[in-house]
């Protein structure tokens, strides 16, 4: 057995297994206890500066640097007394990780003498340089400077590492010139454009209604694998994902590990890293084994859009760390195995008023029911409008590997609403053919309240191939990948339902001044709505062939790579939807297509150079030796005077491993000449269709004459861990 495979096999069957429990204590007793929480704040802050804090967090009203110094002196006193020596802005820029750069308490005045502190200005705002981040040109080489900025909606929090505690600062990270370099800023603006939007319609229902608030529940989706194993293989070192690898005999076929006993090891991982998230403030409530062998799940309680996707990069990082303790490596990768399961992470999205009404569930009376498909069908108008934004905001070379196959959904967006609401959305389109009487408004109020059943969320059945589906008080965004952002695809769909909602007021407020009631109008406007977004609705298999030939007759696109698909965030359209809107400038969304672009490349380019090197150095020289076991053994056949019979198994083995070795080497050739060619491209859109279409090509052909040679080569002398390993063995 080679040396690597065989040392992490034998290092796996002698770990040290470490134990974590809850040891009795009570989840309430751990939750946000490193959270700089509003009863810290109340503890530690003066009324005034509370006040001050908690408008802003609310409203977005600047706090002045008085009052920044006193919220400032209040924190570091919390974190002092938790044993924090040092705090650090904490953001997320577009390489799609989290960013820290830390700076201690300490400091020296000018008459030498040493204190702790920690000013408003500090809190406020820092300078982290941060030259190297993505800018898509916004930033030249020299212009280094780059600002992150406190967004006080999501508390501060201690992070924990090794011996260690930092106050971490959650900021937005913004260029010299105020251009925005991260996912949050877009985030905020999303998040404040729809709540404007959403506000200003929900004024014809209830004019009590002064904030919408964008809830989002995420879904994460991993696997987890034994470190000296993966640590064995340079794929998933690398990549995240492995290159090579033959299926094994038992995949997912029996649905076996589906919902089964969470594995003792990873059972103990998934206490840990709770734990952690819990003292983060972290609402982690479901956790249970997904369909493929080593995948698994968690999933939160809904929170506001903008502290759920901090919260969920905040796990992502936790969860990387806490499974070193365990000698396991968490795989977030949206495909890291060939012929199982992908992993994504469903972004459930709703609107909730300060009033406490869900604006995507259904009422109980006819007006709240009116007020429920006035958001529920500009939903699915804002689907129907920006579908090519949509498959952009989840487009990534990762996520090419999972859309389409084995319960992801596939690149054509579609939305999927159940067959009760059908029927109501067909009733309203076809029921009147020219005008509302006042005689229809009552009866048309009144069957939409009848017809929606109030256990509506356990009336409409999941259709788990939809990409954006309706599930009883909320829609779940399923094509958004496991390593993703969440920030990306919630910006773009908050942003497309503030368009739809202001366009539909604008023709709502039309036709009131010619002087329509405002139930007719509304239901006008809301008929023309559903007529004009039918086409994306599909209630079918969105696997099928069939719904490809559908949604192409229907004029859906279905971009497969992300090359296409990026092209959709420097349309007009788009342009025009970011600008009105505030989100983007002109300059902004240039930039992050560029970003996304190059980021495509690279991982693309890094995958290519790492299968080149498995090929090279681990497949081929492993075939090698083998067939120089198959000749010496033919040799000595021949040297006894063994007929040829006696050794044709061996020779036709030999040829055939040597025709795979010839196909690699050729194919490995191949690509590293695609790839040269690629990168003398200047242009990074033809460089990013060059990587697509012409280098990634080699991928599979290399592969499977790989993976052939692994189930002809002596187990023994095979260098990389198999898939039989790396996901039954635990």
């Amino acid at each position: 057995m080679s040396s690597l495979r065989y040392l992490a096999l034998q290092e796996m069957a002698s770990e040290e297994k470490k134990v974590a429990h809850y040891g009795g204590k009570r989840i309430t007793s751990m939750f946000a206890s490193n959270v700089f929480t509003g009863r810290a704040m109340r503890e530690y802050l003066s009324d005034e500066a509370y006040k001050s804090l908690m408008n802003s967090a609310k409203s977005g009203t600047k706090i002045d640097r008085k009052m920044a110094d006193q919220v400032a002196a209040g924190m570091k006193a919390w974190a002092e007394e938790r044993g924090v020596t040092h705090f650090t802005h904490w953001f997320q820029p577009l390489t799609g990780t989290t960013a820290e750069k830390h700076d201690s308490f300490f400091t020296i005045k000018s008459d030498g003498t040493a204190i702790e502190i920690f000013d408003g200005d500090a809190l406020i705002q820092q300078e982290p340089d941060a030259s190297s981040f993505p800018n898509g040109g916004i930033r030249a080489t020299f212009e280094a400077r780059g600002y992150t900025a406190w967004d006080p909606s999501s508390p501060a929090f201690i992070m924990e590492a090794g011996h260690g505690k930092t106050l971490c600062i959650p900021t937005i990270f913004i260029a010299y010139n105020g251009e925005s370099l991260d996912y949050k800023a877009p985030l905020l603006k999303s998040i404040a454009a729809l709540d404007k939007a959403a506000v200003d319609v929900c004024h014809y229902f209830d004019k009590n209604v002064s904030k919408i608030t964008t809830t989002l529940g995420w879904e994460q989706e991993y696997f987890v694998v034994d470190e000296s194993l993966a640590n064995a293989r340079p794929d998933l070192v690398m990549c995240g994902r492995t290159l090579v690898g033959h299926s094994p005999a038992k995949g997912q076929q029996l649905e076996d590990h589906y919902f089964g006993s969470i594995p003792d090891r990873v059972y103990e991982f998934m206490q840990d890293f709770e734990q952690e998230s819990y003292k983060l403030g972290i609402p982690l409530r479901t956790r249970h084994n997904e369909v493929a062998p080593c995948q698994f799940e968690c999933a939160p309680i809904f929170e506001e859009a903008n502290i759920a996707v901090d919260h969920n990069s905040l796990l992502m990082d936790v969860m990387n760390k806490v499974a070193k303790r365990h000698k396991l490596k968490v795989l977030l990768h949206e495909k890291p195995f060939a012929g199982v399961n992908g992993s994504g992470k469903h972004n459930n999205w709703s609107l909730a008023t300060d009033t406490g009404v869900n604006l995507l569930a259904p009422g109980k009376t006819p007006r709240t029911n009116l007020m429920f498909l006035t958001f529920f069908v500009n939903a699915i108008k804002a689907v129907h409008d920006h579908a090519d934004l949509m498959r952009a905001a989840i487009a990534s070379a990762n996520n090419d590997h999972r859309l389409g196959a084995n319960e992801a959904p596939p690149a054509i967006i579609s939305v999927y609403i159940g067959k009760y609401l059908t029927e109501v959305l067909d009733e309203i389109e076809t029921r009147v053919k020219d005008k509302f009487s006042e005689q229809d408004e009552v009866i048309l109020k009144l069957d939409i309240h009848k017809q929606i059943p109030e256990l509506l969320m356990d009336n409409t059945d999941r259709n788990r191939t939809s990409p954006f589906a309706f599930t009883g008080n909320k829609f779940e965004f399923r094509a958004v990948g496991s390593s993703a952002n969440c920030g990306s695809p919630m910006t773009v769909l908050n942003t497309i339902m503030a368009q739809s909602l202001k366009n539909f007021k604008r023709e709502v407020d039309a036709l009131i001044e010619k002087g329509e009631k405002k139930e007719i109008a509304l239901m006008h406007v809301l008929r023309k709505y559903i007529a004009e977004s039918k086409k994306i609705r599909f209630e079918g298999d969105n696997y099928s062939e069939a719904w490809a030939e559908e949604a192409k007759k229907r004029g859906l696109n279905n971009f497969k790579t992300t090359p296409e698909a990026l092209d959709a965030f420097v349309t007009d359209a788009a342009k025009k939807v970011f600008f009105d809107n505030g989100i983007y400038s002109e300059r902004e969304l240039e930039a992050r297509h560029e970003i996304l672009l190059e980021d495509y490349v690279k991982k693309v380019q890094i995958e290519a150079r790492i299968l080149g090197y498995i090929a090279t150095n681990h497949v081929l020289p492993a075939a090698v030796n083998y067939q120089n076991v198959l000749v010496e053994n033919i040799k000595g056949l021949k040297e006894v005077g063994l007929g040829e019979s006696s050794y044709k198994a061996q020779l036709n083995l030999a040829k055939v491993i040597s025709g795979h070795i010839q196909n690699i080497n050729d194919n490995v050739e191949a690509m590293i000449e695609a790839r040269k060619k690629a990168n003398n491209v200047d242009d990074m859109h033809k460089r990013a269709a060059m990587y697509c279409n012409d280098v990634k090509t080699y991928f599979d052909k290399i592969r499977y004459h790989a993976d052939k040679l692994e189930l002809l080569v002596d187990d023994k002398t095979w260098p990389l861990p198999k898939y039989r390993e790396l996901l039954y063995l635990r």
